[in-house]
């Protein structure tokens, strides 16, 4: 089995790395381009959610 690796961005979005699935709310799978990151919303503030669309440097999203 292939590792997935999930890192905390400082004060932006998670970033998932290796041969993941994510599914909706509908268990409908999302697109997730193979052998790409994924960067997930941390902030809340995403239009793309659940995938982060760079909004937390906008609204000056902080992890601490």
């Amino acid at each position: 089995m292939a590792d997935v690796t999930i890192s905390l961005r400082p004060n932006g979005p998670l970033k998932v790395e290796g041969p993941v699935t994510l599914k909706d709310e509908n268990d409908q799978p999302l697109p997730v381009t193979e052998g790409q990151a994924v960067f997930l919303c941390r902030c809340g503030g995403s239009a793309r959610k659940p995938f982060c669309d760079g909004t937390h440097k906008q609204i000056g999203f902080t992890t601490s």
